[in-house]
């Protein structure tokens, strides 16, 4: 009876302790004293956030904003708040993507190939990315599709997609590539030329298979056979998923406008090396840049010519421009700092905290829920020492829908945002359990 009663009241507790969390949950929090960058509108001066059940519900001036009642709040006199960055392009999670069988590979899917508990994700989070688009590798015309993913806490590939279904649902673009990546012995393809041949004969193929679907008006007997490869092109052609396409030379660049305005395919050029000469045909076409900047260039050759200049050069013409990591080509750890290499080099301060959140988030068609601070939309922010492009500056915290995702001040944090590869192999993992 004794160990009943204990039973129970151990029991009991742990409902009062699940309940406390999820009152905390719901909880309003609220960020006072920071000046906020909201992205949309000015920068606001001893500004407050507040935020519930994962959503801002209030942003702006300290006389203009109701502070509700049981909040809970956090003095950031001093600091800088601005939204989570997206990321358009990476290779977090230790992903694969097609292999040497063909040299596209539509129905690949790397959500198959990606390891959601990878410690690898810190290094976002470190760097103060919220939203990631996570690519197949590049060596491919077309090398799989990609997902979109929200960097909060989750044990599975589901926990971290922004669909709702993995299995039916479209949870990201799909990943093209031309130029020298692609360009390898049979059955890949040998010159630029083919390259593109080979690309249009898939498309051609998923309007034909398209075709006989839409023939078929929804009698079983009458469907053609399944044809996963040509299932997702069919939404590509129907404007249902987004290419995302890997280019760096102007004749490359040239080519994928080529493609979108024959097949009219909503496209984000990736890369882009060249943009600098080419930006008035991108600006022409109607077509985004996601565009990267390095400290160090050098590497393949068809990306000799690549300029910081880019980012001023593509503002110029009126393109909408965001910024990637490639993870691992750069650090998401130095998101931020990289994109400072393009203010440096001509590109506005303004334009570049753009490319770093809501320009990337409307490429991947997020901005209703991502990209800047503003009421009913997600509360992923980050919380900056300093301007956001000093070098002075450090990212102190990553905050995803609500809940704290990284500290600076919490020791294991602080190793992920600042220690080497060892951070990264699961040493520092196993040393804290």
């Amino acid at each position: 009876m004794i160990l009943n009663q204990k039973l129970l009241a151990a029991l009991g507790l742990s409902v009062l302790l699940s309940s406390g969390t999820a009152l905390a949950q719901e909880q309003p929090h609220v960020f006072r004293g920071a000046k906020i960058i909201p992205v949309v509108g000015q920068p606001i001066e001893n500004g407050v956030l507040v935020v519930q059940n994962g959503k801002i519900t209030a942003v702006g001036a300290a006389d203009k904003v109701r502070i509700p009642k049981n909040a809970q709040e956090f003095d950031m006199t001093g600091k800088v708040l601005m939204p989570g960055l997206v990321d358009t392009h990476s290779h977090l999670g230790e992903g694969s993507g097609g292999d040497g069988s063909a040299a596209l590979h539509p129905d690949v899917q790397i959500i198959d190939g990606i390891n959601p508990i990878s410690d690898t994700f810190k290094r976002a989070l470190a760097g103060g990315i919220t939203t990631v688009n996570v690519m197949p590798g590049s060596g491919h015309l077309m090398s799989g599709q990609t997902v979109y993913l929200k960097m909060r806490e989750g044990n599975t590939i589901s926990d971290l997609t922004f669909c709702d279904d993995v299995i039916n649902g479209i949870c990201g673009g799909m990943k093209m590539a031309n130029g020298t990546n692609p360009m390898r012995p049979a059955p890949f393809p040998g010159t630029r030329a083919k390259s593109a041949a080979m690309a249009r004969q898939l498309f051609l193929d998923a309007q034909a298979y398209n075709q006989k679907i839409k023939a078929a008006k929804g009698k079983a007997d009458k469907m053609p056979e399944r044809k996963p490869n040509l299932e997702p092109l069919v939404e590509i052609l129907e404007g249902k998923r987004i290419v995302h396409f890997h280019t760096h030379r102007y004749d490359d660049i040239l080519t994928a406008l080529r493609l979108k305005e024959e097949f009219g395919f909503k496209l984000v050029l990736h890369h882009v090396s060249e943009a600098w000469k080419a930006a008035d045909e991108i600006a022409k076409a109607g077509v985004p840049a996601s565009i990267i900047t390095l400290d160090s260039p050098g590497g393949k050759s068809e990306a000799v010519e690549l300029s910081n200049t880019n980012g001023a050069a593509l503002e110029k013409a009126g393109v909408l421009t965001a910024f990637h990591t490639d993870d691992g080509i750069t650090d998401s750890r130095l998101f931020m700092r990289n994109v400072a290499l393009a203010v440096r080099a001509g590109m506005s301060r303004e334009k570049a905290i753009e490319g770093l959140t809501i320009a990337g988030a409307k490429m991947l068609e997020l901005d209703g829920r991502v990209g800047s601070l503003e009421k009913g939309k997600d509360a992923d922010f980050i919380v900056l020492s300093g301007e956001p492009f000093s070098v002075y500056t450090k990212i102190e915290q990553t905050w995803v829908e609500g809940q704290k995702r990284f500290d600076l001040a919490n020791p294991e944090d602080k190793a992920y945002a600042t220690g080497g590869f060892r951070a990264y192999d699961g040493i520092l993992h196993y040393h804290a359990h």
